[in-house]
């Protein structure tokens, strides 16, 4: 008859030693805050890469834009898009062969500096319209507006609605700077 009476208990007394059980707390607890804990490491060095990409491409930028501010771009013969590109992309050697091949370059020129603001955004539903992009150097006294794209995949998938541009999933980081053409000589 004791073994009748102790079956109805048989699983309340199986929940209580489970309660009680300590063992693999360590491993439940690790297995429910890993994930969130690498994405949120991994979305950290996501937008770490972005800033620095930002960054050097903003100073390749400007230091590229100087040779058209300068003039001596101008009176180099058959200075084109890709010459600019190629004056860009020096200053990116980190970014190796991946540079040439995405970063595109525009280059425009405005009568007034208000004017400015008018240049058209060449991302139209998402993709990328290089049939929009410019290369107008200008002459002396002209008002130029220099800007270069680079498309960075996007590796973190959280990031993809918050910071994406283009609809490949992709960031699109920008690099613009403004300026008056000095007087050439």
């Amino acid at each position: 008859m004791s073994a009748d009476r102790s079956h109805p208990q048989r699983p309340r007394s199986l929940l209580a030693r489970f309660r009680r059980a300590s063992e693999g707390s360590a491993a439940v607890e690790f297995a429910m805050l890993a994930m969130p804990f690498l994405g949120l490491i991994f979305g950290i060095i996501e937008l770490g890469m972005i800033y620095l990409i930002d960054t050097t491409l903003e100073n390749a930028t400007v230091d590229a834009a100087r040779q058209i501010r300068t003039c001596q771009l101008q009176q180099t013969s058959g200075a084109t898009a890709a010459t600019f590109k190629t004056l860009v992309c020096n200053e990116l050697t980190w970014l190796g062969t991946a540079c040439a091949s995405n970063v595109q370059v525009d280059v425009r020129t405005f009568s007034t500096f208000t004017g400015t603001n008018t240049a058209s955004n060449p991302v139209t539903n998402g993709q990328f319209q290089t049939s929009s992009l410019q290369f107008q150097m200008g002459s002396a006294g002209d008002i130029v507006l220099v800007r270069a794209y680079y498309p960075w995949t996007l590796i973190t998938p959280f990031l993809d609605g918050s910071v994406q541009d283009l609809s490949n999933g992709s960031k699109l980081i920008t690099a613009a700077t403004t300026f008056r053409n000095e007087p050439c000589t």
